[in-house]
């Protein structure tokens, strides 16, 4: 071969084909391995973080319900304690509020 044609060969060689041959895909075998478990690692950790991001947004709603749910009742108890409610509830039963003072019972002494 001439000089030219080897200069020739040597331009028409891909640098990166040297790079790629079967040994260093072989030799690095481990290191994709790792690179590969690292990938499954990242991606498993966001859909972690998605599930309990949604979780929390569900239970947000919940409590938000609750609460106005323990508003609700609440303020019914509230209604429903005061003295006039409480004597209507109490003449289906034939109870009346008393007009006398109560007497105070004593015990004897021994």
């Amino acid at each position: 071969m001439t000089e030219e044609t080897k200069e020739k060969t040597v331009k028409n060689r891909n640098p990166l084909k040297g790079l790629f041959n079967y040994q260093w895909i072989v030799k690095n075998i481990p290191f994709f391995l790792f690179l590969s478990a690292l990938t499954v690692a990242y991606i498993a950790n966001g859909h972690r973080a998605d599930r309990t991001i949604r979780r929390i947004n569900a239970t947000t709603i919940e409590l938000k319900d609750l609460q106005y749910e323990y508003k609700t009742l609440k303020s019914e108890v509230m209604f429903r304690s005061q003295e006039g409610q409480i004597v209507k509830a109490a003449e289906p039963l034939g109870l009346k509020v008393s007009k006398e003072m109560p007497q105070r019972l004593q015990s004897e002494k021994r």
